[in-house]
């Protein structure tokens, strides 16, 4: 209902915007036919005419964009309900069993490993929407410090693989590096940034997860992680908005992955913050997808 409103006041908008448009137009050129020897009223007309025009066209604009960003937002808002009652629920069903019920040593330690697990999932969302919310207000990096880049991916693939129990033919990692992988920044932040690219790679490519991860040389001054999946690819047109905050594709919603849209917004603000870039491509639904994450290399001492 809720979302069927907002398809009802955005077409609203943009029908009356519309007229309003198609009237100020009208009644403008039927003011220059009926005085057209008046130059200095035309003159006054015609500009007067121009802004308003713009006017109209900049609140149309406007209304559209604050109904999406509303959207985003309650997406957002129902992700993280989601995202944080889950792990919370679980725990207090396993904790409740283990008060109620007299369970055996191997069950009970394998309740432990669930909770803890569900304890981990609960404050990576929470941190990363701390993450996100000091890499919008913040542009530079705090703790900055020598991170062998090689090293880093490869402990985030093997998480990865753990995390959702994968095999190592299903997510495959290749070191194509010539020389040093030595980049200067914050090692917890890299390492976020590189884990979400692999965890959103792995979430999208459905039940035949076959992801490919790339570390190699981009030229004599960068060095470029690249992860590519064959799952449910991307339009053109969201290449560039998938980066935005809260904002995610139609196919997420599609396949109820899980997710808060904040994932790719910290990839390409701590790439920025690391004076790097970072950037997604795709041939269209159903064609997969591959993202890149592009940082300079650590100068030589």
């Amino acid at each position: 209902m809720v979302k069927g409103g907002r398809r009802k006041a955005k077409a609203f908008f943009i029908t009356l915007g519309a007229c309003m448009v198609a009237l100020a137009i009208a009644l403008n050129v039927g003011w220059i036919l009926i005085n057209w020897r008046t130059g200095l009223m035309l003159a006054l007309g015609v500009c007067f005419f121009g802004l308003l025009i713009t006017g109209v066209v900049l609140n149309t604009i406007f209304l559209v964009r604050e109904i999406r960003r509303n959207e985003q937002h309650d997406a957002f808002i129902n992700a993280m309900t989601h995202e944080l009652k889950t792990p919370v629920a679980s725990m207090r069903l396993y904790l409740q069993t283990l008060q109620t019920r007299e369970i055996p040593e191997a069950k009970r330690r394998e309740f432990y490993d669930i909770m803890v697990a569900d304890s981990d999932r609960l404050m990576g969302t929470i941190e990363q929407v701390l993450r996100a919310a000091r890499n919008a207000t913040s542009k530079k990096v705090l703790h900055q410090a020598p991170v062998d880049l090689r090293t880093l991916v490869s402990e985030c693939v093997e998480l990865a693989r753990k995390r959702h129990h994968l095999a190592d033919t299903a997510v495959k990692y290749a070191d194509r590096t010539s020389g040093s992988a030595m980049v200067i920044g914050d090692i917890e932040e890299l390492k976020a940034a590189v884990s979400n690219l692999v965890d959103n790679a792995i979430k999208y490519s459905g039940a035949n997860v076959d992801v490919g991860i790339e570390l190699r040389t981009s030229g004599e001054q960068h060095l470029s992680v690249s992860v590519r999946d064959t799952g449910v690819g991307i339009p053109p047109a969201e290449l560039n908005r998938i980066f935005k905050r809260f904002y995610r594709v139609p196919s997420a919603t599609a396949l109820r992955v899980k997710g808060t849209g904040l994932g790719l917004f910290i990839v390409r603000s701590v790439a920025e913050r690391h004076g790097g870039r970072a950037w997604a491509e795709s041939a269209g639904p159903g064609h997969g997808s591959k993202f890149t994450l592009e940082l300079p290399v650590a100068p030589r001492a």
